[in-house]
């Protein structure tokens, strides 16, 4: 016979859910970063429904995240760089009411390149220059952070038009949410830097150019002719843009410690994840960027590690297995119609093993007080039956996410 687990005493969580209502009415743009695997480009989805159902206006969804979940999730076969609106019919057939306009994008790096260089360029010959600059794509698609600087950029911009009443934003994952808040100020040293000297160097000295003739000549045999004259070329050209990065770089900095910004945290309540989820936060405290609200994700029910639940869990122990009466099993292969010895072994093996989920549940109880210290405001979605994979189930996510009771999980 298994030994019998003593109950613990366990904090219970609030009866009433709270909602991201509020927080979604007063901000004009929400980033949601969060470690991979946690459903965080889910939530952000989730999080654009149900702005559209409580308040009108345009919202749109931005994901920056490279793998295309989102299309998926709302639908859709493909989106790009431009806005694509959700047919609000699309919503209702999933048993949402929409009193706004829905919008998705997601960042296209060689399309906001282009833009970034039209927009910058100090003339029209600098600017056709450098989009005719053989080694243009190749250089700017590589370049470390490419993808985070455009995504500020082009959060920028969305804030800028004021098309949009709310901006909500899928980050990469984990760590490399950081890395995106903190390529404006990358791409601002880089123009100060001493391999942007290095790279201009020939330019700007004769005796530079001279010294270094063999080097550019060995080089040329090795990477093909004109290889680092072309990478010179682009980075002089890329240097006479200097002023308007380095504008727009202090204006996106601006953008994100503004009160009308905050950042909706997402992790499950693992171990890994909630850690991840605490470095995240208080980095964000450190950059004196708000930290709006925590949602723990796909989070099991406190009453597992109830006193009546394992009580329970010890008494069906008992009653099953080699030392028990039998009849529970009966009475659940004739329910069922499998076979009682089957039934009996099953029954016992979820008793017996109860205890792990018994504590993983007290473990997450932890983790959560912990992280809800982080945010003024912590929203827990617990495990939902089915796959999220439609606008109906990112529905049902809405409605956690809003403090409204769904029928479909309610038991």
């Amino acid at each position: 016979m298994a030994p019998k687990r003593k109950p613990n005493k366990l904090s219970g969580t609030p009866d009433e859910q709270p909602s991201l209502d509020p927080l979604l009415a007063s901000r004009e743009m929400i980033l949601v970063p969060g470690s991979g695997g946690v459903g965080k480009t889910t939530v952000a989805a989730s999080l654009g429904l149900a702005a559209v159902q409580r308040q009108s206006g345009r919202v749109l969804v931005l994901t920056v995240d490279p793998a295309r979940r989102l299309a998926t999730a709302l639908g859709l076969k493909a989106f790009g760089n431009a806005p694509h609106p959700i047919p609000n019919d699309v919503l209702e057939a999933a048993g949402l009411e929409p009193r706004g306009e829905l919008h998705v994008a997601m960042l296209d790096t060689k399309a906001g390149w282009d833009e970034l260089i039209r927009r910058h360029a100090p003339d029209a010959a600098t600017r056709e220059a450098v989009l005719a600059n053989p080694l243009y794509e190749n250089i700017t698609s590589r370049f470390v952070h490419s993808h985070d600087y455009l995504a500020m950029e082009q959060l920028h911009d969305l804030h800028a038009s004021g098309e949009y009443d709310l901006v909500i934003v899928d980050t990469p994952p984990s760590r490399n949410a950081l890395a995106i808040l903190d390529a404006p100020s990358r791409m601002a040293e880089f123009f100060g830097s001493r391999l942007l000297r290095w790279l201009t160097a020939p330019y700007r000295s004769r005796l530079f150019t001279f010294a270094s003739k063999p080097f550019y000549q060995v080089a040329d045999r090795i990477l093909g002719s004109r290889f680092l004259q072309d990478v010179a070329d682009f980075f002089v050209l890329f240097q006479k843009m200097e002023a308007g990065f380095v504008k727009r770089a202090n204006e996106v900095e601006a953008l994100l410690v503004d009160p009308r910004t905050a950042f909706v945290v997402v992790s499950t309540l693992e171990a890994a994840p909630a850690h991840e989820a605490r470095f995240l936060a208080e980095s964000l405290h450190e950059r004196k960027m708000i930290v709006g609200a925590m949602v723990a994700n796909r989070v099991l029910p406190s009453r597992l590690a109830s006193t009546a639940a394992i009580e329970a869990a010890n008494d069906l122990a008992e009653r099953t297995g080699r030392d028990g009466d039998g009849m529970i099993a009966a009475a659940v292969a004739a329910a069922t119609g499998n076979e009682h010895d089957t039934v009996d072994r099953v029954l016992h093996q979820m008793a017996t093993r109860f205890d792990d989920l018994a504590m993983a549940a007290e473990h997450e109880v932890d983790r959560q007080t912990e992280l809800a210290a982080l945010a003024a405001t912590t929203v827990v979605v617990p495990w939902l039956s089915g796959d999220i994979h439609d606008v109906r189930g990112l529905g049902r996510l809405a409605c956690h996410l809003r403090g409204v009771a769904d029928q479909a999980d309610s038991s």
